[in-house]
């Protein structure tokens, strides 16, 4: 089964299944997890789903847009591998992806 993980803001590590289609916040919250309140509902317009992409990774993802970078400016823990859950599309090879859940703002 494909799946991504999921490091909480404490550090517990969670395997969730990948289901194509949907994003990385979908996913997360699908999962059960409720630390990330994404309270836009996906419409990338609130950063409150921003994670931390693994490395190996990030080449695989689609480009960020201008709207998602500039919402990503207004965080404290803004790193080179932040993305919006809601902006990443889950695809198969993406089997194995790690995200981190980043510190609310």
């Amino acid at each position: 089964m494909a799946e991504i993980h999921v490091v909480t803001r404490e550090g517990e590590r969670k395997t969730v299944p990948l289901e194509p289609g949907k994003s990385v916040m979908e996913t997360i919250r699908d999962a059960g997890i409720d630390e990330m309140l994404a309270l836009c509902g996906g419409c990338c317009s609130c950063a409150t789903c921003h994670v931390h992409v693994d490395p190996a990774f990030a080449p695989m993802l689609s480009a960020m847009s201008e709207d998602e970078d500039d919402l990503l400016d207004s965080s404290e823990s803004r790193s080179e591998f932040s993305r919006l859950g809601c902006q990443v599309e889950v695809r198969p090879e993406l089997n194995g992806m790690t995200v981190w859940i980043a510190e609310e703002d």
